[in-house]
């Protein structure tokens, strides 16, 4: 006699994989946030001028400073959302690829002098 599956108990993973679908996520989020920002600076004086952090680099410093900040924010608060759970790593991975593939473009020159 077999139990039906709803009654048999699972154990939760050992290690779930929450933690590192957090970080895969979050660099696909600070990259494309590099190329939003980059865009923007670009468009704007005022932000290039804000954004300029250190004179001989230029709105570059303020720009990479940003984009490492958000990337390091959204890796702490998906960690903190996620660091029991078990996600579909798949989806993830592949949000993720598709971000960092549409930042490659916005920080592609011939790219991201259209916007």
């Amino acid at each position: 006699m077999t139990l039906p599956k709803e009654l048999i108990q699972q154990d939760p993973p050992l290690h779930p994989n929450g933690p590192a679908a957090a970080a895969i996520l979050a660099a696909g989020i600070g990259s494309i946030s590099l190329a939003i920002i980059t865009i923007a600076a670009d468009q704007s004086a005022g932000l290039k001028t804000l954004l300029t952090f250190y004179k001989p680099t230029g709105p570059l410093s303020g720009v990479t400073t940003t984009a490492l900040g958000v990337w390091v924010l959204t890796w702490l608060i998906l960690d903190r959302l996620w660091h029991r759970r078990e996600l579909p790593l798949r989806k993830i991975n592949i949000a993720s690829i598709a971000l960092l593939f549409l930042s490659f473009l916005g920080t592609f020159p011939p790219i991201g002098d259209l916007f």
